[in-house]
């Protein structure tokens, strides 16, 4: 039995509401965790004598009084199992002195160690790369919607840009939640998210399209968006299936510094593909019908007009 995804937008409707309130109270109450490209800090790259865990440097900070707990470490150069001579740690702030007293606790914990390089980074750069997310972000967006209301029809792109901040808010909503650190590479992944929401939405609106020249008249809208779906919804599973064994392998097979970036395209993925098959259709489908509704066109079944949903 064929399922009709359209039918049942209740079910989606009320799914997306209560995920994307629940990701809002997420964000106004917990905040993010922004890391040292957004807040400023300090990066110590250290070589010590012999081969370091992750544990070990981190029982080192913890230890260490200065509030240390939530730095990223990260072994670097030629690794030994999970083990590394070469080691980069990413911490808050900390005055020359206070690198100097770390420093000299490696040492005196874990064997001699050198310092390779120390490097601040202020809350100026970091107020300058939020203001260029925030920037690109809102260029992209004033991009889609002049681009889809070009293809295809400004209730097309409103619905389209919808389901894209849906996506966004989910992103954003987990890594509230879970307290993940978002830094530069969160950008680049979040703007991927963004083409890849909107490229599964013209595939759906672009097939559409054709369809509507096809299909009866006393066809209704929502016909016509299952049948649409129907016909693109293989090409997004292996699509969708493709990107996921790609991203998911960069990130339990990937180092830690790629972990962050990695999931926000797992996430983003998912959630762009479910949105654009089952969330912006229905809102297309409910629009469409009211306004022809409204205007009196429809008496019974929403017909679908002869001409194209292009504008």
């Amino acid at each position: 039995m064929k399922f009709s995804i359209v039918k049942h937008r209740k079910w989606w409707f009320t799914l997306s509401t209560l995920l994307v309130v629940a990701s809002i109270v997420s964000i106004v109450m917990n905040g993010f965790n922004f890391g040292i490209d957004y807040t400023g800090g300090t990066i110590l790259d250290l070589r010590f004598g012999k081969a370091v865990t992750v544990s070990e440097v981190r029982q080192v900070l913890d230890t260490s009084g200065m509030n240390l707990d939530n730095s990223v470490i990260q072994l670097t150069g030629v690794t030994e199992g999970d083990s590394s001579q070469d080691v980069m740690i990413r911490m808050r702030n900390l005055s020359s002195d206070e690198t100097k007293a770390l420093a000299d606790k490696f040492s005196a914990q874990l064997g001699n160690s050198e310092v390779k390089r120390t490097e601040s980074v202020g809350a100026v750069i970091g107020a300058e790369v939020t203001k260029n997310a925030v920037t690109s972000l809102a260029v992209a967006f004033i991009a889609l919607a002049a681009y889809i209301s070009f293809r295809f029809e400004y209730k097309i792109a409103v619905s389209a840009i919808v389901s894209i901040l849906h996506d966004l808010i989910m992103v954003l909503g987990v890594f509230s939640f879970f307290r993940l650190e978002i830094d530069a590479s969160f950008l680049a992944a979040i703007l991927t998210v963004v083409g890849y929401s909107m490229n599964e939405a013209v595939v759906i609106f672009d097939r559409v399209r054709e369809n509507i020249r096809t299909h009866r008249r006393t066809d209704t809208y929502e016909c016509l968006a299952e049948d649409s779906i129907a016909q693109s919804i293989h090409r997004s599973i292996y699509t969708l299936t493709t990107v996921l064994l790609a991203c998911g392998s960069l990130h339990f097979f990937g180092g830690e510094s790629t972990k962050n970036f990695s999931l926000v395209m797992l996430i983003g993925f998912i959630s762009g593909a479910y949105s654009s098959i089952c969330v912006d259709t229905s809102l297309w489908v409910v629009w469409k019908s009211r306004t022809d509704k409204r205007r009196g066109l429809h008496s019974g079944e929403e017909d679908v007009p002869e001409e194209s949903v292009e504008a």
